[in-house]
Order: structure tokens, then sequence, then C-alpha cells
């Protein structure tokens, strides 16, 4: 396995900047290289790093979500909050359903199975979008009106309704009795839970910090050890109730910045630079994860069912964002911005093919060729349109 961590550490990193010179994301070099040293290419990743690869994706997808808890301004917040949990569900809902009715049609699904799909594909990225995110904060470019806050919130709750509704139509297939609205009633439960945990955990670190004398380097490992253990806790509770984990993680940088803001400034920056290694570790591991000739298996179909979606998160987009005071350019680049769609699908795209779901094939293959599409499409057009969309604040 050493072998791989350093086949993937050297190799990804030239690929990062290789992309980033030709002035496009370098997650793509990233998600490019998996795909091609993966074990559907040429297998120089280790099975054992293979078996392992979803907790190290996990971990990655903490730390930048922590990073993204300590880069949110909470007069940005306030200012978009309304509208950011609008954008948490409206956009994912609707592709969903636009996804599931479509597939009767285009691949002769029951309306159950095209559920299942629907919402395997309906939940975006955060380990796309929130970096992208991340970069305009920086450089202050949409912040005027908070719109890199207003997409990294709702895209980190959008998971929480895409992977509820499809745990609830996976169990109308295996025929369990399951009633659907009560799962959507848990779903603001579960965002709760998750926000208040991420309170908890927050001031516990402050109170931690307040009494002992600690490196900002041991802080930065106590937070990640507790935010690990917070989304282990979701999954341990998963069969009595659900918590937005990643939510509460979020939450945990904001209450550090928010309480102590000189210590979550350079908290950040420790953050910046562990995500530097934890991007690599992430994109190179869904890419290896994506099996090109399961994608074709698909086709012209699995595409034309893809833009269906996308024209519904679309509109799903322009909804949420009704009332507010964006301007047409800003409203196209938030549409463009919950485009991308990959750890999500490379994490569950393969569980109703594991569960017997006679569809199951079909379903994954559209999942990676969803990931193929979407991915490098959303991630180019953050970078090609954030600077001619939006203000740039002096």
């Amino acid at each position: 396995m050493a072998k791989s961590l350093a086949i993937i550490l050297l190799l990804g990193l030239p690929a990062n900047r290789f992309f980033e010179n030709m002035r496009m994301p370098g997650l793509l070099g990233m998600l490019i290289l998996g795909i091609i040293i993966g074990p559907y290419g040429l297998n120089w990743i280790r099975p054992e790093m293979i078996n392992i690869s979803s907790d190290l994706r996990k971990i990655a997808l903490i730390i930048i979500l922590l990073r993204a808890g300590f880069g949110i301004n909470k007069n940005d917040l306030k200012k978009v909050g309304t509208s950011a949990i609008k954008m948490s569900f409206i956009p994912g809902v609707i592709e969903g359903f636009f996804i599931a009715f479509a597939s009767i049609k285009i691949f002769d699904f029951s309306f159950i199975e095209g559920g299942i799909l629907g919402f395997v594909l309906a939940a975006v990225s955060p380990a796309v979008v929130v970096p992208s995110m991340l970069d305009l904060n920086k450089n202050k470019i949409g912040t005027d009106k908070g719109i890199p806050t207003l997409i990294m919130a709702g895209a980190s709750i959008d998971d929480v309704f895409a992977i509820t509704i499809f745990s609830a139509f996976l169990g109308l297939y295996n025929g369990n009795n399951i009633n659907i609205g009560i799962q959507l009633l848990g779903i603001p439960i579960s965002i709760l839970l998750g926000i208040i945990g991420g309170i908890i955990i927050g001031y516990m670190l402050l109170n931690i910090f307040n009494k002992y004398h600690i490196r900002d380097t041991k802080k930065v490992l106590l937070i990640l050890g507790f935010s690990i253990l917070f989304t282990e806790l979701e999954n341990l509770l998963k069969s009595k109730i659900s918590i937005a984990s990643l939510l509460g993680v979020m939450t945990i940088g904001f209450i550090i910045l928010e309480k102590r803001p000189e210590v979550g400034k350079r908290l950040a920056i420790k953050f910046d630079k562990i995500w530097v290694f934890a991007q690599v570790f992430l994109f190179v591991l869904v890419g290896a994860q994506v099996n090109i000739s399961v994608a074709l298996d698909s086709g012209i179909k699995g595409i034309i069912l893809i833009l269906i979606g996308l024209i519904g998160r679309s509109i799903g987009v322009i909804i949420s964002l009704l009332g507010t005071d964006l301007n047409w350019k800003e409203r196209l680049f938030c549409i463009i911005s919950y485009i991308p769609k990959a750890t999500v699908q490379a994490a569950i795209g393969g569980v109703p093919l594991s569960l017997g779901v006679a569809s199951g094939d079909v379903i994954l293959a559209v999942a990676v060729l969803s990931i193929l599409i979407t991915a490098p499409l959303g991630a180019i057009g953050i970078r090609v349109f954030s600077e001619s969309f939006l203000t740039v604040e002096k």
C-alpha cells in the first residue's frame, strides 16, 4: 500500500499543477489520473488502497468542509440564509423526479427504479464545489452578495436530501413498508441534529483551547479527530436516527471562527495546507472508482437522461433564487456551480446493483457517466465564468 501512496502523491501533484498551468481546475487532472492508474485502467493502485479509499475520501471531504466552516462569515450567512435553505433541497428534489419520470420512457424503468436512479444522480458534489467557492472567497469574487457562502451552505445539505430519498426508494424496491413522507419529515431533524452536534463540539473544543495552551497544529488534529468521530457517530446511529454530520463539521469551524476569530483565521491557514495533501487522495481515488467501459454502456440514452436532470436542477436553482437581489448573470453562475457530481455518485452508484436491483447495472453506468460529464463541466464552468459573471469586491 505504501507504493500506491507514493504513486498517488508523486503523480497527483504534477497532474494538478499541469492542469492549473493550462488555466483549468487542477482537480480534473487528478480525476483523470485516478481513472488512468485505477483498477479499471493501468491498475497501479493496490487493492488494499481501494478497500480503504472510501474512508480516505471521507477524511479529505471532512478537511475541506472544516475549511469551509472557517471561511463562512456570519453576516454573509444571515444575508443568504433563506436562499441557502431553498438551494439545499429544491434543485435536487426537482432533478431527482425529472430523472425518475424520464427514465420510465428512456430505459423502461418502473417509477421506483427511476426514483433510485434519480436520487443517485441528484446530489451535488461538495468535494468539487466547496474548494472552488473557497477560492472565490479568498479572491473576493462574488462576496459582495455572499454568493460563495450561499453555494457552499446549500451544497453541504443537498446530499442529505438526495441520500435520504434514495434510501427510501431503495427500501420500497425491496418491499419494506416505508413512508416517504415520514422519511422527508426526518430530514429537518437530521439537519438540526447535525448543527447542534457541531455547536456542542465547537464549544467543547473552545473550552479545551481556553484551558490549555495548545499549539495550532495540535488544535487542527483535535478538531479533525472530533470531526471524524462525529461522522462515525452518524454511521452508528443510522438505523435509528439520521444526523447531517457533514453539516455539523462545517458548523464546528464556523463556531470557532465566530468565538475566537484570531484562532479561527490561523487554523484556516493550517487546513489550507492540509488540503493540498488531502485533495490529491480525494480526487485521484474518486477517479479510480470510475469505470469508463461501464459508463459507455449507458450510451446516448444516459447522456440524454443526465441532461434532463440538469435542466430540472437548473429550474430548481432559478426557483430557489426568486426574490433575491442577484442579477441574471449571478443566477446563471449559481446554476453552473450546482452542476458537478462526483463523491456521492462514486459512493452509492453501485449500491443498487450490489443489492440485486434489476436495473442496477444501468444505474451504475449512468452514475459513472454523470461524474465524467458533470465534474469537468461544472469545475471548468466555475473557473471560466466566475470573474465575468460575478463582481470582484475591491
